[in-house]
């Protein structure tokens, strides 16, 4: 952040750096807008996320990895996802093979809402993205997913390194 750029090399890596920080700033803004639109909370809005994901990746989340990506336990983990359900946004479903497991989802109302609200970002960053031919956005591509890699990764050693947080006596 404050280094010596001396070169060129420097000069970009400081700017990538520094545009990375705003446009998670920005993005971050975004979806609080839209939480805040839709009577949502950051856990909730980290939680839609995390149910998209997994949808676009083609393997539905369960609830307990729900709150192994989210850090919550399983009774917050139940509620959050039964808040989430009365709002219409998520919907639980049953595996086919084993009943006993439940996959969520984006829910039809939840989606539209999501869609109504992102569109226009999208066609904006589809205008970005054609500017950029094939070989450009294999680049930009990698360079992002191995980005997220790390941030994950440093995500999850600042976790194990918090203190458990600290009970009160019953009583």
């Amino acid at each position: 952040m404050y280094r010596r750029r001396d070169s060129r090399r420097d000069q970009l890596v400081a700017e990538i750096t520094n545009d990375l920080r705003r446009y998670s700033v920005d993005a971050q803004h975004i979806g609080h807008a839209f939480a805040g639109l839709h009577g949502l909370n950051p856990t909730d809005l980290h939680a839609l996320i995390a149910v998209m994901d997994a949808e676009l990746l083609g393997t539905p989340i369960t609830p307990g990895r729900l709150g192994e990506q989210l850090n919550l336990s399983s009774g917050s983990v139940t509620a959050l996802v039964d808040r989430l359900e009365r709002a219409g946004h998520i919907r639980r479903d049953r595996d086919t093979a084993d009943r006993r497991k439940v996959f969520l989802r984006y829910a039809d109302r939840g989606a539209a809402l999501a869609m109504e609200f992102f569109q226009p970002l999208g066609r904006r960053t589809d205008r970005v993205m054609a500017d950029f031919g094939d070989a450009e956005l294999e680049i930009v591509h990698r360079f992002m997913a191995t980005m997220v890699t790390a941030m994950r990764e440093h995500r999850d050693t600042v976790r194990a390194a918090r203190p458990a947080p600290l009970r009160r006596p019953a009583g």
